[in-house]
C-alpha cells in the first residue's frame, strides 16, 4: 500500500497529545515516592478512573488493529471476544474475585498465589507472566511500526523505538498512576477517532442493511451461508458453516469459559488497575464500569474491518491488501490466492476516508490504543519483576527507595525485551491469533489453578504447581500436533507432527486452551487429594468459604450503586444484544 503524507494539522494534533502524555507523566512524578506509589498508584483512584483505565489498558493496538483484522476475517462473530470472551468474565471478577485479590493485599496476581499456594506456584506464574507480557507488548509494538511504515513510509524499526520511546518516558516517570490517567484520555481519543469512521463507512455501504448485503454475497462466494459474516451464532452447529471455522462448543468452553476467564481473571494487566482503586467496593465497580463500553466496543473495532473486507470482496476498492512475503511478493494460501493483510483493514479505512486533520485524529487514536496497551503490559511486567522476582530470589531485603529504582530499570527493560518479540508477530496475518494463542498457553491452566484455590479449600500447592506445569505442557504438546488449514509447521504449530488440522487459527487455539485447563484441573485435583492441605486458618480470606461475604457492606449502598445491582444490568444488556445478532 503506497504510504501517504501527513499535512501540517495533522502533525499537529498529534504533538499535542504527546505534550498531553508526557505532561501528565511529568506532573504525576511528583506524587511518586514510594515502591507502593510507582507500582500501585497508592491504591488510592477513584472507581470510575480504574475502570476506564480497565477497559482501556485492554484496548491496545492488539485490540483496536486485531480485532478490525478478525472483524475482516471473521465478520460479526468477532463480538463473541466481547459478549461471551469478555463480560461473563468480567462480572465474575468483579463479584467474587476483586474482594481476594484487594482484602488479602497481596501486591499482584502472583503474590496472591503465594499467599494461597506456595512460593513455588508464585515463581512458576510470576516467570510465565513477565514472558506473556513481553509478548503482548511486542505485539503492539509490531502493530504500531507496522502502521507507521504504511501510513508515513518511516522506516518500521525506527518507528518502533520512536513509539516505544513515549511510552518508556511516561511510565517510567509516574508509573502506574501515569499509566492510569493517561489511558483515561488515550480511551476518549480512541473513541473519538474511531467512531466519525464508522459512522462514514456505514454510509458509504448503505447502512447496516448494505453491509449484510455485500457480506452476504462474499460469503456466499466462499462457501458459507449468506449470513455467516453477519450473525453471530445461527451457523455454529458445524465448523465448516462459519469463517471462524469452529462449532459452538469449541467457542463457548475455549472462548467462553476458559480463555475469557482465564484472562479478565488472572491477568495482572487488567486486574492491577482494580487494585489501584481506594477501596474494596471500589475495586469490585470497577470490573463492571469497564464493562459498560466494552460490550458496545465492537460497533467501533469490528465494524471498520467488516466494512473493508465487504468494499474488498465487492470490488469497490481493495482496501485490504495482500500480505507481502520476503521478496515483496504477495503471499498466496494453499488454493493459490492471496492472503489478505487483515491488520492493514482498519488503517486502511482511514486512509481512504478521512481528510486531513480527521486523518490526523484517526492516527492519534491509533497511538493511543498502542501506548494504552504497552504501557499496561509495562507496568504489570515491572511490578511482578520488582515484587515477585527480584525481591522474592535476588534482593529480600533493600530498601524501599531501591525497589523504586529497580522498578523503573525493569521498565526499561521491558521495553527492550518486547522489541524482539514484536519480530515474532510478523508471522501471523492477524495479530489476535497470536495473542489468543499466548493466553492458551499461559491464562488457561492458571484459570484452573484459581478456581480451584478459590472455592476448594483442599487444593494445595503441589498440586496447583504440577497443574499449572502439566497444564502449560498439555497446551505445547496439543499446539505442536495439530496446525490451522493452509499454513506449514513452525510457529503456528505441527512442530511435533501434524495429528489434527483445524479449519482456522482460532479453532486451534480454542481447543488448545481446553487442553491446558482441563489437563491443569485434572492433575491439581489428584495431586491435592495426594497431598497434605493447609490449616483452614491459613487460608481465612484466601478461599470463598472462610471469606466474610460483601452482603452486609453493599446493603449500605444506594441500590443502583450496588456491584450485584450493575452486575444484573450488565449480563442483561449483553444477553440483549447476543439475540439481537443472532
Amino acid at each position: 500500500m503506497r504510504a501517504t503524507g501527513l499535512a501540517l494539522v495533522d502533525y499537529a494534533v498529534i504533538a499535542v497529545y504527546f505534550m498531553f502524555v508526557l505532561g501528565i507523566g511529568w506532573l504525576v512524578r511528583r506524587s511518586v515516592h514510594t515502591s507502593k506509589d510507582f507500582f500501585e498508584a497508592g491504591r488510592r483512584t477513584p472507581a470510575w478512573v480504574a475502570g476506564l483505565a480497565f477497559v482501556s489498558a485492554n484496548l491496545g493496538a492488539q485490540e483496536v488493529i486485531g480485532m478490525g483484522a478478525s472483524g475482516a476475517k471473521y465478520g460479526i462473530a468477532t463480538a463473541h471476544f466481547y459478549w461471551v470472551g469478555a463480560i461473563p468474565a468480567m462480572v465474575f471478577v468483579a463479584l467474587f474475585m476483586m474482594p481476594f485479590y484487594y482484602g488479602s493485599r497481596a501486591r499482584s496476581v502472583p503474590e496472591y498465589l503465594r499467599l494461597r499456594y506456595d512460593e513455588k506456584t508464585r515463581a512458576f506464574n510470576a516467570g510465565s507472566f513477565a514472558v506473556m507480557t513481553v509478548f503482548s507488548s511486542g505485539v503492539s509494538m509490531y502493530a504500531m511500526g507496522k502502521l507507521f511504515n504504511l501510513l508515513l513510509g518511516w522506516d518500521m524499526d525506527a518507528s518502533m523505538l520512536a513509539a516505544a520511546a513515549v511510552v518508556l518516558a511516561y511510565t517510567t516517570l509516574g508509573g502506574l498512576t501515569s499509566a492510569i490517567y493517561n489511558e483515561v484520555l488515550q480511551f476518549c481519543l480512541i473513541v473519538a477517532g474511531l467512531l466519525p469512521l464508522v459512522l462514514l463507512g456505514l454510509h458509504d455501504v448503505g447502512g447496516w442493511s448494505g453491509l449484510s448485503s455485500r457480506l452476504a454475497h462474499a460469503a456466499v462466494t466462499q462457501g458459507y451461508p449468506a449470513g455467516a459474516y453477519t450473525q453471530a451464532w445461527r451457523h455454529l452447529g458445524s465448523p465448516s458453516q462459519n469463517p471462524v471455522g469452529v462449532e459452538w462448543l469449541g467457542l463457548v468452553m475455549g472462548l467462553g469459559f476458559v480463555l475469557s476467564f482465564g484472562y479478565w481473571c488472572t491477568d495482572f494487566l487488567v486486574v492491577q488497575r482494580a487494585m489501584a482503586a481506594d477501596s474494596t467496593t471500589a475495586a469490585r465497580r470497577t470490573p463492571l464500569i469497564a464493562a459498560v463500553p466494552k460490550m458496545i466496543f465492537p460497533a467501533l473495532v469490528i465494524l471498520p474491518g467488516m466494512i473493508a473486507f465487504a468494499l474488498t470482496a465487492s470490488g469497490d476498492g481493495s482496501l485490504i491488501p495482500p500480505k507481502l512475503g520476503a521478496s515483496l511478493q504477495p503471499l498466496l494460501d494453499a488454493q493459490g490466492r492471496a492472503v489478505l493483510d487483515y491488520d492493514l483493514a482498519t488503517p486502511s479505512m482511514l486512509l481512504h476516508y478521512f481528510p486531513n486533520g480527521m486523518l490526523g485524529l484517526g492516527i492519534t487514536a491509533l497511538l493511543a490504543s498502542f501506548m494504552s496497551g504497552m504501557a499496561g503490559n509495562v507496568t504489570a511486567f515491572n511490578t511482578v519483576w520488582t515484587y515477585d522476582i527480584y525481591q522474592s530470589y535476588l534482593r529480600p531485603r533493600a530498601s524501599d527507595a531501591h525497589y523504586l529504582w529497580v522498578g523503573r530499570l525493569a521498565t526499561v527493560g521491558g521495553v527492550l525485551l518486547s522489541i524482539g518479540a514484536a519480530y515474532v508477530a510478523r508471522s501471523f496475518n492477524n495479530i489476535m491469533d497470536v495473542l489468543q494463542l499466548v493466553f492458551a498457553f499461559v491464562n488457561a491452566p492458571l484459570f484452573a489453578t484459581f478456581a480451584l484455590g478459590m472455592f476448594w479449600r483442599r487444593a494445595t500447592g503441589h498440586g496447583a504447581f504440577l497443574g499449572l506445569v502439566s497444564g502449560t505442557l498439555a497446551a505445547a504438546i496439543h499446539h505442536g500436533l495439530t496446525l490451522p488449514a493452509g499454513a506449514i509447521p513452525g510457529v503456528k504449530g505441527g512442530y511435533f507432527g501434524v495429528l489434527h488440522t483445524f479449519p482456522s487459527e482460532l479453532a486451534q487455539t480454542f481447543w488448545t486452551a481446553i487442553a491446558a485447563f482441563t489437563t491443569c484441573a485434572i492433575v491439581t485435583l489428584v495431586i491435592s487429594l495426594l497431598t497434605r492441605p493447609r490449616p483452614e486458618d491459613e487460608l481465612r480470606g484466601l478461599v470463598y468459604s472462610l471469606t466474610p461475604k460483601a452482603g452486609s457492606t453493599d446493603a449500605q449502598l444506594t441500590w443502583y450503586t450496588r456491584p450485584a445491582v450493575l452486575a444484573g444490568f450488565v449480563l442483561g444488556a449483553t444477553l440483549i444484544l447476543n439475540i439481537l445478532f443472532w
